[in-house]
């Protein structure tokens, strides 16, 4: 059974590679989608799409229309959501898809550093499990094989 994973999280680092990675050695048979990795297209879209914007304001209201778009669709067909929260970037975009999951129904991991244990603890209490690394993410799914 081939489950998809939607991964949310902050696009500025490799952790998508990391958890691919480890996936392929523990063998689980998973596909993973994700917001637009690539920061410049994911800023651009909407002007890409709907033409130049008069200001920032719609500029990246337009960006965040169609982002806000494909991260449905793609959530929508996934089977879980794993949510990272690191300690280096901002996490608005991953507590909002980590909520959207979690509304949705989706099963969902959160992983968080423990200095985030007090400011994510209503999200962690909605979530199905909260975990504090990658390694512990994919301990729970290949669990799901046993």
């Amino acid at each position: 059974m081939n489950l998809t994973v939607y991964l949310a999280g902050q696009i500025h680092d490799n952790w998508r590679e990391e958890v691919k990675k480890l996936a392929e050695e523990k063998k689980l048979p998973l596909t993973f989608v994700s917001p637009q990795t690539n920061h410049d297209r994911s800023d651009d879209i909407g002007e890409a799409i709907l033409g130049k914007q008069p200001g920032n304001f719609y500029r990246d209201d337009a960006a965040s229309s169609v982002n806000n778009f494909r991260t449905q669709v793609l959530m929508q067909k996934s089977d879980l959501v794993i949510a990272l929260f690191g300690e280096e970037y901002k996490q608005w975009n991953t507590a909002m898809d980590a909520s959207t999951a979690i509304a949705l129904g989706k099963p969902t991991i959160i992983i968080r550093p423990e200095k985030l244990i007090h400011p994510l603890k209503e999200l962690s209490n909605k979530a199905n499990i909260t975990v504090e690394s990658v390694e512990q993410a994919l301990d729970v799914i290949a669990y799901i094989y046993e």
